[in-house]
């Protein structure tokens, strides 16, 4: 029996934990999480992301419900 898609309610929201940020969707599903490094030699070695380029990242999928929603007609 197929199972129905699961559905990710918008709005979608960024939060900053320690080393990550979290994206979740207005129920609370954590949809991905973003990591990153303050330590420059652990970033380096690991290929890490800023705390910045993580924030940007985070925002930008928290952002996807309104850039794929389909315009009103």
């Amino acid at each position: 029996m197929p199972s129905s898609p699961r559905r990710f309610p918008a709005p979608w929201s960024a939060e900053v934990q320690p080393n990550y940020y979290v994206v979740r969707d207005a129920d609370g599903q954590q949809i991905a999480y973003v990591c990153y490094s303050n330590d420059p030699d652990r970033r380096a070695a690991a290929k890490l992301l800023t705390k910045d380029e993580a924030k940007r990242i985070a925002s930008i999928i928290a952002k996807m419900p309104d850039l794929l929603r389909k315009p009103e007609r």
